[in-house]
C-alpha cells in the first residue's frame, strides 16, 4: 500500500487514518512546490494531479474522504466505521457535512487570500465566507457538546476528517468563538497515532509557508 502525500495537505487525513490502523505503508512525497504533481508518472495516478492518492494492489483511489472510508472498510476489526446502519449514515452524514458546509467555504478563503493572483481576490467573498464557516461550525459545536466524538462512542474516520478540516479554520482565525470545538481539536491531535497539525506540517518541507494556500490542494 503506497500514500502518495504532501505533509500539509487532505494527506494528513490518510496518513492519520493508516498511523490509527496500525498497517504498514509506503510513503512517497509528491512536492507540489515544484510541480511534481503535473508530472506524467502522478498523472497516471491522479489525473486530476491532486494529493493525496492511495495505491493498494490494484486500487487506486483519490479523494481524501473516498480513501478513509476503504480504509476503514478494509480493516473492519479496527472499528473505525460503525455496524448499525443507523450509525453509519450519521458517519456518512457529519463526512459530507465537513466536507461540503465547513470545507467548502474555508476553499473560498484560502483562494481570496493565497491562491488566486491578487487583482482576482475577493475579499467580500472572504468575509462572506467566513460567516459561512461560522454558522456552520455552531452546528458542529451544538452538536459535539457532551460528546468525545462525532459519532457513538469510538473513535472513527469521520473524527480525522473534521479535526483536519476545524484545524484548517485554526489557520484562520475561526475557531475562536467555539470552545468545544477547540477542545475536540485538542482532544483528536493528542491522541497517540495522530498525523501532525498544519502548522507543524507545514515546518516539514524546509520551504517558506504560503499562508494556508498549498494545504488544500
Amino acid at each position: 500500500m503506497t500514500l502518495y502525500e504532501f505533509a500539509p495537505t487532505r494527506s494528513i487525513r490518510v496518513r492519520w487514518t493508516l498511523q490509527e490502523l496500525g498497517v504498514d505503508f509506503d510513503a512517497v512525497a509528491v512536492d507540489l512546490l515544484a510541480g511534481a504533481h503535473q508530472r506524467p508518472e502522478f498523472l497516471q495516478i491522479n489525473p486530476a494531479g491532486k494529493i493525496p492518492a492511495l495505491v493498494d494492489g490494484d486500487v487506486v483511489l483519490t479523494e481524501s474522504v473516498a480513501i478513509v472510508l476503504y480504509l476503514a472498510e478494509k480493516y473492519p476489526t479496527k472499528r473505525l466505521m460503525p455496524t448499525d446502519p443507523a450509525e453509519r449514515a450519521q458517519l456518512y452524514r457529519w463526512l459530507l457535512f465537513a466536507a461540503t458546509e465547513l470545507e467548502q467555504p474555508l476553499w473560498r478563503i484560502t483562494r481570496h487570500t493565497a491562491l488566486y493572483p491578487e487583482d482576482q481576490r475577493l475579499p467580500g467573498d472572504v468575509r462572506l465566507a467566513s460567516e459561512e464557516f461560522r454558522a456552520m461550525a455552531g452546528v458542529l459545536e451544538r452538536h459535539m457538546r457532551g460528546r468525545e466524538f462525532v459519532v457513538g462512542d469510538g473513535v472513527t474516520v469521520a473524527d480525522f476528517v473534521t479535526a483536519y478540516t476545524l484545524d484548517w479554520a485554526t489557520e484562520f482565525g475561526l475557531l475562536d468563538r467555539f470552545p468545544v470545538l477547540l477542545d475536540y481539536v485538542r482532544r483528536m491531535y493528542a491522541r497517540p497515532r495522530a498525523a501532525l497539525r498544519i502548522a507543524d506540517a507545514f515546518a516539514t518541507i524546509n520551504r517558506p509557508r504560503l499562508s494556508a494556500s498549498l494545504s488544500r490542494v
